[in-house]
């Protein structure tokens, strides 16, 4: 029978992916697929398999569609095969899934770097971060079916008599899907946080462009409103003011150093 533990994990709903040989089966538990939909967005479904040299047992508590697959017209031709060949196959067809569904993102992904390099927004930025989290998910997913490929690509080579040889080609394959999918993951991850690191970039230069601007406005306002403030006081007794042509003198004097000012930031780069 199969063991207790094993069949406790079957039975949760939620446990990472593995693999474990046992003396007269392998128990396989890995996320396949319930609904696929846009953007990355997938309805996973849990599934465990028991995979003996005559049985193959799965559980899943919704309709699979890697699963449904091997009963149509396509795949109804490995009906006849052997337990590991039928529970390759499932994996694989989980695998074709997700691969579709990525490049389907690769096009969107391309168009949204297009439209940034136009000119990004908030509402992108957002967007972008969403499919960022996403593939966070999906990485941590294919990293635990590497891990599964891995250690089939293993029981190939060892003595159990479960899976053989003539399985070799398959396991591969499936190794191979896996590890691709984990690759693309991870680029797609790595070109979203570009994207987003990037726009950071853009809008903390034009942050700092406007706090500049608003420096030099106001280093130029500062002396302005001195002046004006001392010849502004209601004290009886300013000898300034009794000056006949002070007012011109003072207006001159003004735009004087505003021109300076100017001219000293735009040598420094401010303006």
């Amino acid at each position: 029978g199969c063991h207790s533990l094993a069949i406790t994990d079957a039975q949760r709903d939620r446990h990472p992916p593995k693999i474990e040989l046992f003396n007269d089966y392998i128990f396989m538990l890995y996320r396949g697929i319930y609904q696929p939909e846009d953007d990355l967005l997938f309805e996973h479904l849990q599934i465990s398999m028991f995979v003996g040299i005559n049985i193959l047992i799965t559980i899943h508590a919704k309709d699979s569609m890697s699963i449904a697959h091997l009963f149509s017209a396509e795949g109804e031709k490995y009906l006849g095969k052997s337990p590991i060949t039928l529970a390759l196959r499932i994996f694989h067809y989980s695998c074709g899934i997700y691969l579709k569904k990525s490049f389907e993102f690769e096009d969107k992904l391309e168009s949204l770097e297009d439209q940034f390099q136009l000119g990004g927004d908030d509402k992108m930025m957002q967007e972008i971060t969403l499919y960022r989290s996403r593939l966070t998910k999906l990485k941590r997913t294919f990293s635990y079916h590497s891990n599964i490929g891995s250690e089939l690509k293993i029981l190939v080579t060892d003595d159990t008599t479960l899976i053989n040889q003539t399985e070799l080609h398959t396991v591969i394959d499936v190794h191979e899907r896996i590890e691709r999918l984990l690759s693309l993951s991870q680029m797609y991850y790595d070109i979203c946080s570009d994207l987003i690191n990037g726009y950071l970039s853009v809008t903390s230069h034009q942050l700092n462009a406007t706090m500049r601007l608003l420096t030099v406005i106001t280093a130029i306002f500062i002396p302005l409103g001195f002046l004006a403030g001392i010849y502004g006081m209601n004290f009886e007794h300013i000898p300034e003011l009794k000056v006949t042509y002070g007012y011109y003198y003072l207006l001159g004097f003004i735009a004087l150093m505003v021109t300076g000012l100017i001219i000293f930031f735009k040598k420094k780069r401010w303006l």
